[in-house]
């Protein structure tokens, strides 16, 4: 791996870290939103946006939709707007598989801590890189996931490529993950690692951490194999373009 840095230990408590590096080429060829469109570029993390309490309800929301499937592989997600849940090698939708019982899984405290818990995250950001926070629209996919140790069945369980969101995603101009399990108390490997030229840097999960960064090449990233134990967090996206934005998930 080269040279190593720790962007953020899980000991820390961060009020705001942010570390500024030059835009790649990726936005140049798109069209260009004002006020929301990255001039400035980089990554944060902050611990000061989401507390660990909040991070624990959010978890136990990802438990009890994910407790319905689960991949076969070391990878499972929930995505709440579009219902995709991993169920063995494949994915269903939670939503119609599981129709009027979902009332039973979830409550509208759920979708409500939700909203707010995503809202507050795309203020933060907004705030950190000089833009509109009514500029940007989620975008999908916005997920959960849930990732442990076991082999990959199917390439959706391969996470640890190195990838760049906006390149695989196209939509995407702000990433950001909300940690909702402990590095090296809930389970082993499975940092964040960013992928520079110069040396990698590391964020280490954190119930509660928000890390959060432009989606372009200039954030090469990709996520360490987890060892052991269970890794849980929530990728939540944001893009420029209207024509790309989805609703928050809404309790049928």
């Amino acid at each position: 791996d080269g040279v190593t840095e720790v962007l953020a230990h899980r000991s820390e408590n961060l009020q705001d870290k942010f570390l500024e590096i030059p835009c790649s080429e990726d936005y140049a060829s798109q069209r260009r939103f004002a006020g929301c469109t990255p001039r400035k570029c980089g990554r944060g993390v902050t611990d000061a946006v989401i507390t660990r309490e909040e991070a624990e309800r959010i978890r136990r929301i990802a438990e009890r939709g994910l407790s319905l499937g689960g991949s076969d592989g070391g990878a499972s997600i929930l995505d709440l707007h579009s219902g995709a849940l991993s169920l063995g090698k494949h994915f269903v939708n939670l939503y119609r598989y599981f129709g009027d019982k979902i009332q039973d899984i979830f409550t509208e405290e759920d979708f409500a801590l939700y909203r707010d818990v995503r809202q507050r995250i795309q203020q933060r950001i907004a705030q950190v890189f000089g833009i509109s926070s009514s500029a940007m629209y989620l975008t999908k996919p916005t997920f959960f996931s849930r990732m442990n140790s076991t082999g990959a069945k199917t390439t959706h369980d391969e996470y640890w490529h190195p990838h760049v969101d906006k390149v695989t995603y196209g939509s995407f101009d702000y990433t950001s993950l909300l940690y909702l399990s402990d590095y090296s108390k809930d389970f082993g490997g499975g940092r964040f690692v960013f992928l520079d030229a110069d040396s990698n840097k590391t964020v280490e999960p954190r119930a509660g951490r928000v890390s959060f960064f432009t989606s372009g090449s200039e954030n090469l990233h990709r996520v360490e194999r987890v060892q052991w134990g269970t890794r849980f967090a929530i990728t939540i996206s944001f893009t420029c373009d209207p024509e790309h934005g989805i609703g928050d998930p809404l309790l049928a």
